[in-house]
């Protein structure tokens, strides 16, 4: 029951450095928090540190924080994915009723946000699958937040969320519904892919003006910074500028002195398997994915450093051009990350029942997370002109962009494979382009060596689609066909 003194608007659970962000952000905007942890010593360190002088409200138990909520109560959670999550919706059950909603702002998995939506709903609760993007940073001063779940949940938590949202140029928050159960982490997912690949796009090209022409960092800091001026400005080429420019104590660049192996927290991972399960060929951020897996390898590529040899690297022509080259290859090969990003989108819709407003989810990356860029405009802008678009490259904007690329594109990526400098993402972005320009691939060949080892027929040319044959190629295979067939 709601007690006396319910004079919170929200509670949240989980006071790492994005729950005590998004708190303050919150008291910022004039809503008065309660906030509870598991250890409480970072709520007593929180409460007189960081929230002191502020409206939050500490509490030691959960029931604790539930008796200060107004009905119907809101609940955040920002703990660790996976068990945690489920472990602290255990615990707040007792002390919720129907109607009160459970917001979940984690990196959850979207099957795990769309199996609690609706096992609470069936509890009576709501729940809303939250993702946050923007680092520390757009936590206390703006996030993007893509939010998904109960949708009778929203009128209840859309003032708060959209509050703290980061704003675009005219003070359109970039926070929206996305759609049922699990949308808005699936949105948040693909957002993580789509960054996976935007950075190890940056890197290649990285890669390339560092070996391929010899630049320093610090002359590599002022291309990017003025890549930053024009159509390539975003986030990730901004930070990137900066981060060539940094130096070490003793006055040295300090990205030469860091050990080439990434890490990663999966949400890459699990948008390159939703897109092989969706059959999507999301190539780019794939293979970004699997550029983090190589580099992780790194004893066993010093070994093969020493056994295995490759081209010498020599560079005779205009610098200039070649810098200009990049910059154009850089922005068709992003063109392709989105492009396969929301070819996602669409494959996810149609299989969930999602009714997801793609140009609305450009807005929402606009501004506060990581892979903001001006870029996103021209993304809302083709599903304004086309709601129905099927694929970004046939938008007249995409389309025009590329094709004005491609030949800068197809010189960068010839001379990496003529220097025997590693372009997984960009060159898997341009066989991409390629593949879906072409009328006719070669999958007939492929259809036909199916159908003689596993009898698991084709379609033809001179026949309607969804008539399937088989042929008996040496004469013994018979005509018993398999029992499957997946286009």
């Amino acid at each position: 029951m709601t007690s006396n003194h319910a004079t919170a608007d929200i509670g949240l659970i989980g006071l790492g450095v994005m729950g005590q962000n998004l708190v303050l952000n919150m008291n910022d905007h004039g809503f008065t928090t309660a906030v509870y942890n598991r250890t409480g010593e970072v709520t007593t360190e929180f409460l007189a540190g960081p929230a002191a002088g502020t409206q939050v409200i500490g509490a030691y138990t959960i029931a604790d924080m539930v008796s200060h909520l107004k009905p119907p109560r809101r609940v955040m959670i920002m703990v660790k994915a996976g068990n945690p999550v489920d472990a602290v919706i255990d615990s707040l059950l007792p002390h919720l009723e129907p109607g009160d909603i459970i917001i979940d702002g984690g990196n959850s998995h979207y099957p795990d946000t769309i199996r609690r939506t609706h096992t609470l709903e069936e509890k009576g609760l709501l729940f809303v699958g939250c993702g946050v993007s923007g680092g520390e940073e757009g936590a206390r001063h703006g996030p993007s937040l893509m939010p998904g779940g109960s949708s009778p949940a929203w009128p209840h938590v859309k003032e708060i969320l959209q509050a703290i949202a980061a704003k675009v140029a005219d003070g359109t928050p970039c926070c929206d519904w996305v759609g049922e159960d699990g949308a808005g982490h699936f949105v948040k997912m693909v957002h993580n892919g789509i960054e996976y690949g935007d950075m190890q796009l940056i890197a290649e090209v990285y890669h390339l003006m560092g070996v391929g022409l010899g630049l320093t960092p610090d002359e590599m800091s002022h291309i990017f910074a003025d890549w930053n001026q024009g159509k390539l400005n975003s986030y990730l080429i901004e930070i990137t500028a900066e981060i060539l420019a940094f130096k070490d104590g003793d006055g040295l660049p300090l990205v030469d002195k860091i050990l080439d192996a990434a890490g990663q927290k999966g949400t890459g991972k699990w948008t390159a398997v939703a897109a092989l399960d969706s059959g999507m060929p999301l190539t780019l951020i794939t293979e970004a994915v699997f550029a983090r897996s190589l580099s992780a390898l790194k004893e066993e590529r010093l070994v093969a450093a020493a056994a295995l040899s490759g081209p010498a690297v020599t560079f005779s022509g205009d610098r200039d051009l070649f810098v200009a080259d990049l910059a154009q290859a850089l922005y068709a090969a992003k063109i392709i990350s989105y492009t396969q990003g929301y070819m996602l989108f669409r494959a996810a819709a149609s299989e969930q029942n999602w009714n997801l407003n793609y140009g609305g989810i450009a807005l929402m990356w606009r501004e506060g997370c990581i892979i903001r860029a001006a870029f996103l405009d021209n993304i809302q802008a083709a599903y304004a002109r086309h709601p129905q678009l099927t694929n970004l490259l046939l938008d007249d904007y995409f389309k025009e962009q590329v094709m004005m690329a491609q030949a800068a594109w197809r010189r960068v990526v010839s001379q990496a494979v003529a220097w025997g400098i590693p372009l997984p993402a960009m060159s898997s972005a341009l066989a991409f382009y390629d593949g879906y320009r072409h009328g006719r691939l070669p999958a007939n060949l492929l259809q036909a060596q199916r159908d003689y080892f596993g009898a698991h027929t084709y379609e033809r040319v001179d026949q309607p689609r969804g008539q399937f044959f088989h042929t008996n190629w040496t004469g013994e295979g018979g005509q018993v066909t398999a029992g499957s067939y997946n286009a």
